[in-house]
């Protein structure tokens, strides 16, 4: 992926990196241009003083020669669990694209040595958990420490090992070690990435949902464009619904159960979440969030890394998917009931002697009612750390691992699902409507057909794996 502005850098693009000559320049002036405001002698935080609250020491020549690469030192505190490689890359390409900006004023040869990292099979092993501070000092010091050789990195089998020697050595620069650890770019990549999982979660929902109103012959009327007037994204996925379900001429009842009436409004609210964290995104990357940053020929203490943007709308989409995945839960339980399907009770083919889909019901419960713990506001805490330097924090890294977590339960429930109308289908003995049959294939590629209980759970984990993305 060739890359002439920040605006290129897609946190959950798996493209190796190049950067164009062009932009190399660019932040070459840049850089030249901060090094001699540097030697002004003005105090600039973490380059000439201490950090934190020992900000107000301020560091003889010696001691700021060592001092960016002792700040990746003494702040990698985290340990396992570590983020998953796919999510440690959008670290790094949150860095880079923060980086591309020139508020950092860092050297383009440390800005190529992360390309570097980004382009090799290894990733820098990064805490998931433990990032207690204003900011991401802590976990960014483990992915930042890979660039000079110090810290692990994870292997393409998840083996960790060190990573001195993987890339050639490289000596910090002035203002470069505060660079690397300030702002917010690791929620802020892993929150695109976790933007782009959220959108293949939301139309795989959609089409779940289509296929139980079509099981449980509801009528079509809640699903008519009409219904949403005056909101676009709902007026938009009334319209998908019921393009993916077909028509029904003869429903089984005036009103199917609400689960299956609100499935657009949820999963609008759903497509909404996800639209107002990417611009949440968007706005991280676009704005200001070093401190210090270069900013027209001066170092200027900002407080960019207060990631409250990001952190309110993780938990919201949380919430969100916290909702969809009890709906989900509900419609999944109603498929059960011959009185809403007409099929055999509990979508067994012999009930009694089998147990059929309610064991699957049983493990929706448990993984939706474990998603709703997850659905507390992060922000809310006022814990002080560094001498009360930093009295509040958002805890946006946490938020959006939060997030991580609540879509991958949602898959599981929405799998749960899945498989229930799936057989359903199957006891029918009837075909899927044809905005559905793409998906029905893909199901009967990894699910053989159910004719007695066995053990669902590497059916399900065949969903999960081969079909919801």
């Amino acid at each position: 992926m060739s890359i002439s502005s920040p605006s290129d850098v897609d946190p959950a693009s798996p493209e190796p990196i190049e950067l164009a000559a062009d932009l190399l320049d660019h932040l070459a002036a840049i850089r030249i241009a901060a090094l001699h405001r540097l030697e002004s002698g003005d105090p600039v935080y973490g380059v000439t003083t201490g950090m934190g609250a020992m900000s107000k020491r301020r560091l003889t020549q010696p001691e700021q020669s060592v001092h960016q690469h002792n700040l990746l030192l003494g702040r990698a505190v985290g340990g396992p669990p570590w983020l998953p490689p796919a999510e440690a890359r959008a670290v790094l390409l949150g860095r880079l694209r923060t980086f591309l900006t020139g508020d950092s004023a860092v050297s383009p040869a440390l800005i190529q040595q992360l390309v570097a990292l980004i382009n090799s099979p290894y990733v820098p092993a990064i805490p998931a958990e433990g990032a207690g501070s204003a900011g991401e000092i802590i976990p960014m010091s483990h992915a930042a420490g890979p660039l000079v050789g110090v810290g692990q990195l994870l292997d393409s089998t998840g083996r960790l090992l060190p990573a001195a020697g993987v890339l050639p050595k490289f000596v910090l620069g002035p203002k470069e070690g505060i660079a690397l650890l300030a702002g917010i770019p690791g929620a802020s990549g892993r929150a695109g990435l976790q933007v782009a999982r959220a959108r293949r979660l939301v139309d795989r929902l959609s089409e779940v949902a289509a296929g139980a109103i079509v099981v449980a012959g509801a009528n079509r009327d809640p699903y008519r464009e009409v219904v949403g007037r005056g909101d676009e994204v709902l007026a938009s996925e009334l319209q998908r619904i019921r393009a993916l379900a077909g028509e029904e001429p003869e429903p089984r009842s005036l009103q199917a159960p609400v689960s299956f009436r609100v499935a657009g409004h949820v999963h609008a609210h759903v497509r909404r979440s996800i639209a107002d964290l990417q611009k949440a995104v968007e706005r991280a990357f676009t704005g200001v969030t070093d401190s210090p940053a270069y900013l027209d020929g001066e170092f200027v203490g900002t407080a960019g890394f207060h990631g409250i943007d990001l952190a309110a709308y993780c938990d919201h989409l949380t919430a969100a998917l916290a909702h969809a995945a009890e709906v989900s839960t509900a419609r999944l339980h109603r498929l059960l009931d011959p009185a809403v399907t007409g099929l055999p009770a509990q979508l067994a083919r012999d009930p009694g002697p089998q147990a059929g889909m309610v064991s699957v019901h049983k493990r929706a419960v448990a993984t939706a009612h474990q998603l709703r713990r997850l659905t507390l506001p992060t922000a809310i805490s006022t814990t002080e750390t560094s001498n009360g330097q930093e009295d509040v924090q958002t805890f946006s890294w946490e938020a959006v691992g939060v997030l991580a977590e609540a879509i991958r339960l949602t898959r599981e429930t929405t799998a749960c699902e899945l498989l229930a109308v799936r057989q359903a289908f199957y006891l029918a003995e009837r075909a899927a409507p044809p905005g559905l049959q793409g998906l029905m294939a893909a199901v009967d590629a990894v699910v053989p057909p159910i004719d007695a209980d066995r053990q669902f759970g590497t059916d399900l984990t065949n969903l999960l794996t081969e079909v919801m993305g």
